[in-house]
């Protein structure tokens, strides 16, 4: 599926919830408790992303022209939201990814359900995602 189909399921799923800020705070920790638990391995300061209150550990891989996103966090609303930019951007292609515009936060009225400070540590996480695309992007350009 490409990005923006993604985007539109979500938006879907989400409009059943017809913004009830509680059912929507709900169902973002339930897709957190979804999201695989990111091996130990790659919970280190090095994945960290910056701007975060919570601590949300991102990584990423190379994998046949697609960049891979394993994550995770030590709380459950922030785990749900980081567990949608993975549904969203992990297995697309590097420029897709850092050319991605990313309307469905907006769509299901995000800003809604969450803070001043998380809306913050989603930006960030959205950065950080679209910095590794263009890192790819970039070594597979030198490589081509």
């Amino acid at each position: 599926m490409t990005i923006n189909e993604i985007q539109n399921q979500i938006i879907e799923e989400f409009e059943v919830l017809g913004g009830d800020r509680e059912m929507m705070v709900d169902y973002i920790m339930e897709l957190g408790h979804k999201l695989a638990p990111l091996p130990e391995q790659y919970q280190t300061d090095d994945n960290l992303i910056k701007g975060c209150m919570s601590k949300v550990w991102l990584h990423s891989q190379f994998q046949d022209g697609n960049v891979v996103f394993l994550a995770d966090s030590n709380t459950g609303v922030t785990k749900g939201l980081i567990s949608l930019l993975v549904r969203v951007l992990s297995g697309q292609k590097p420029a897709q990814i850092a050319n991605a515009d990313l309307y469905f936060i907006e769509k299901i009225g995000m800003s809604n359900v969450i803070g001043t400070q998380r809306s913050n540590g989603l930006a960030s996480m959205m950065k950080q995602m679209k910095l590794y695309a263009i890192a790819y992007a970039a070594q597979q350009q030198q490589a081509g």
